[in-house]
């Protein structure tokens, strides 16, 4: 009597967004219906949120952006990774990757794609990190493998924003976008003193003399970042 093979479908992987603007979650998750192998299985708008419902939505993959609607996605992303060492973690942004792709990945996620991409590459990313795999671009992966070749020296320059650490950075920015002292610490969920700790440490390592420097400064960053 022959036996009967029943043919075993795997199911959807699950996934997870987490972006502060609808119009680019809804879009997201138009690409991630077209495919047949995932499905949409939960979206938050900032971290708090992300924390309250990731674990309980068990994805295969959280997908992050970086600048959230009440914190940060590269902090996101350690949050995280404390709770569950396994998440498996794609960075998205409009960010430049030559500046957050590295951060992204030392925080623990598995791969950076920038949303300028097409769908098909943003897709390829996913694919790319649920195989197991790390997702950077081309020019990402090269600059990084130089960095190992070059014997894992900095090419970084002292007064380079790339030196500052992910708070600094984070700093930095908040401020370029006309943030008070105080409005940065409420956002970063931190104190008064440590933000005035970041501001010392930015102006130190970018050569700035004073408090009207570094505005300038940050607020030249970010406009040029927007072009």
């Amino acid at each position: 009597m022959a036996t009967i093979v029943k043919n075993s479908v795997a199911p959807p992987r699950r996934i997870f967004v987490v972006d502060d603007h609808p119009l680019i979650r809804e879009g997201l998750a138009a690409q991630i219906a077209n495919q047949p192998d995932l499905t949409l299985c939960g979206e938050a708008e900032d971290v708090a949120d992300a924390i309250a419902r990731v674990m309980d939505a068990e994805p295969d993959l959280v997908i992050v952006d970086i600048s959230l609607k009440n914190g940060n996605g590269i902090d996101l992303v350690k949050r995280l990774k404390a709770k569950d060492p396994t998440l498996v973690i794609l960075v998205w942004s409009m960010h430049p990757e030559n500046l957050y792709a590295e951060r992204a990945l030392r925080a623990g996620a598995r791969g950076y794609v920038n949303k300028g991409r097409s769908a098909s590459q943003i897709m390829q990313a996913v694919q790319t990190v649920l195989d197991g795999r790390t997702y950077v671009s081309p020019e990402m992966s090269e600059k990084l493998l130089g960095r190992v070749v070059g014997g894992g020296q900095k090419e970084l320059e002292a007064s380079s924003v790339e030196a500052l650490t992910d708070r600094e950075l984070e700093t930095f920015e908040l401020l370029g976008q006309g943030m008070t002292t105080q409005q940065i610490a409420s956002k970063m969920h931190v104190s008064r003193k440590t933000v005035e700790t970041y501001r010392a440490r930015i102006k130190e390592k970018l050569g700035l003399t004073n408090a009207v420097e570094l505005i300038q400064h940050a607020v030249q960053w970010v406009l040029a970042k927007s072009e």
